[in-house]
């Protein structure tokens, strides 16, 4: 009798596995390099929506921002925890797309402060990653960013982004923190 319930048992494990192999895996493993890369995809999205106000206008300055937004962040998953570098009171965290996008791009009455941090002709960004803590299917990073302005000027910020995969293997930054560094 244990035979028969041995081999009922495998018979089950094997279904369950083939299930799962035509499935779609949610919470799948983040490597280093998915990480580096969607930092470096972050930079380079960021100077080309400067450089896009700069030969097209905001307006399309303002849909290729949300192209990045709906892209890289996770506000379809739900809030995101996103406290913008230049931002105060009562607008100083960013939980929703709108509340991002403006503060990337301005142009949003709801938000009159925003002047649009990604239009200040930023031509280079660096990322100098202090560390990279991946657990599974997460992972944070924190250091600093270095933007270039058009004078050549740089511009360096201290940001912690945490990613996550999404049930479609997309990697989404579900908290971005930045701040100016302390001038004593």
């Amino acid at each position: 009798m244990k035979a028969i319930h041995y081999i009922g048992l495998c018979a089950f494990t094997l279904a369950a596995n083939q299930a799962l192999a035509s499935s779609v895996v949610v919470n799948q493993g983040i490597a280093e390099q998915e990480v580096l890369s969607a930092q470096q995809g972050w930079c380079s999205a960021l100077v080309n929506i400067s450089s896009t106000h700069e030969k097209e206008g905001q307006a399309a300055a303002k849909v290729l921002a949300g192209q990045v937004l709906d892209a890289a962040y996770g506000y379809q998953m739900g809030a995101v925890l996103f406290k913008p570098t230049l931002t105060v009171n009562p607008q100083t965290f960013r939980t929703t797309r709108d509340g991002a996008l403006a503060y990337f791009v301005g142009g949003d009455s709801a938000y009159p402060q925003d002047s649009g941090f990604a239009l200040k002709g930023w031509t280079q960004c660096k990322i100098d990653n202090a560390a990279v803590f991946i657990a599974g299917d997460s992972a944070t990073t924190m250091g600093k960013v270095h933007f270039t302005g058009k004078d050549g000027k740089v511009t360096s910020v201290d940001k912690t982004w945490v990613f996550v995969k999404d049930d479609a293997g997309q990697l989404r930054i579900v908290a971005h923190h930045s701040s100016l560094e302390y001038q004593p």
